[in-house]
């Protein structure tokens, strides 16, 4: 019997694919990868991920808590500021911590003597299509831009975390970045340890220059004798994931608009932060239909899709890429159901892994 709408589907062999491409670049490039949570953290699926990354790394406790519990392998806690009830609990859970400035540096790193500590350097340049999550627009507070009260901490550190990519499918974009820290930074590459580039490189795209980054990564490893880290995220689960919804109303008020059982704001927020469209499979047809969530919001619209065949009350609508950064940001808005979360096992069967219930809704608040 079919699972009842609405469901996040993630596909096992779709996730096998990206898997692969991480296989590659490590064995080529001798770089880590360490999962980014803050992107994707359906620990359903860890048992397949973890064994293709080095660990996991966090933007806050409870993911360094969850990477530490969940994901074998390194866990690296990173925050853009730690409170003094976190510190603890974050360096107990960690074998790695980032600070992303000086005074947190200051405040805390002689507790975390015992591990390799980190400093989050900003250096001035990035990738991003969106200024909203440009690390380097005018007057960030993420990292450190000031190259010389970094030197002058180069003593208490072992490594450096720079950042500055943001769904970056250009291998030249990156190149031309890395160049860009080399020539700002390279005096200091030469006394760390390691380096993480942070996440944002889509270098499990179909058509990335996977051969191209992976030399680059091995030769400025080389050159400075560090160990490279990367942080993909969106990445690992970049077309693997689907949200599947049913038609509950079909209206007409100049466009037909079909009202489905799900809604933005609550289940791909993403789509309203950016101001982008969802995606469906084919889009080709000769029914076209705007499709809306239930939510109050006038502007709960996923976008407009074209279909083979008329859509009904009970018709299947399945949005594309419903992975990263969307199942991590789902919430309770209007109350409306949570999807479910399922997964597509390897050999075709559907296997239910969590649901959601009007308790889970109460205990949200309080």
């Amino acid at each position: 019997m079919p699972l009842a709408t609405p469901y996040y589907l993630v596909d096992e062999q779709a996730l096998d694919r990206n898997l692969a491409r991480i296989d590659r670049l490590r064995a080529l490039s001798g770089a880590k990868c360490v999962m980014a949570l803050k992107a994707f953290a359906t620990w359903a699926t860890f048992p397949q991920i973890a064994p293709h990354m080095d660990g996991s790394t966090s933007s806050s406790l409870n993911e360094v808590k969850l990477g530490r519990e969940k994901f074998p392998g390194e866990t690296h806690a990173y925050s853009v500021a730690w409170s003094d009830g976190e510190i603890d609990d974050a360096i107990a859970h960690a074998d790695k911590i980032i600070f992303n400035s000086i005074s947190q540096l200051d405040r805390f790193g002689s507790k975390a003597s015992h591990i390799p500590v980190g400093l989050r350097v900003n250096p001035g340049v990035s990738h991003s299509h969106f200024d909203l999550a440009d690390p380097a627009r005018p007057f960030s507070r993420l990292g450190e831009s000031d190259i010389g009260k970094v030197e002058a901490v180069m003593d208490r550190i072992s490594g450096f975390m720079i950042h500055c990519n943001c769904e970056n499918d250009s291998f030249a974009s990156f190149a031309a970045l890395l160049d860009t820290f080399e020539s700002k930074l390279g005096h200091l590459f030469e006394r760390i340890d390691w380096i993480s580039f942070g996440g944002g490189i889509h270098f499990t795209g179909e058509n990335y220059a996977l051969e191209a980054l992976a030399q680059r990564l091995k030769a400025f490893a080389a050159k400075y004798d560090l160990q490279v880290y990367l942080e993909p995220g969106d990445a690992v689960v970049t077309q693997t994931t689907t949200l599947e919804l049913s038609v509950l109303d079909i209206v007409e008020n100049g466009k037909a608009i079909a009202i489905v059982d799900s809604a933005v704001e609550a289940h791909m927020l993403d789509l309203l932060v950016y101001r982008e469209t969802a995606s469906v499979a084919p889009n080709a047809g000769q029914h076209r239909y705007v499709i809306a969530g239930k939510s109050c919001l006038a502007g709960d619209v996923f976008g407009e899709f074209d279909f083979p065949e008329k859509l009904e009350i009970g018709s299947r609508v399945t949005l594309l890429n419903a992975g990263g950064y969307t199942m991590v940001k789902k919430n309770w808005f209007n109350g409306v159901a949570m999807p479910a979360i399922a997964i597509r096992r390897k050999n075709g069967t559907i296997e239910l892994v969590k649901e959601f219930d009007y308790a889970d809704y109460v205990a949200s608040l309080s």
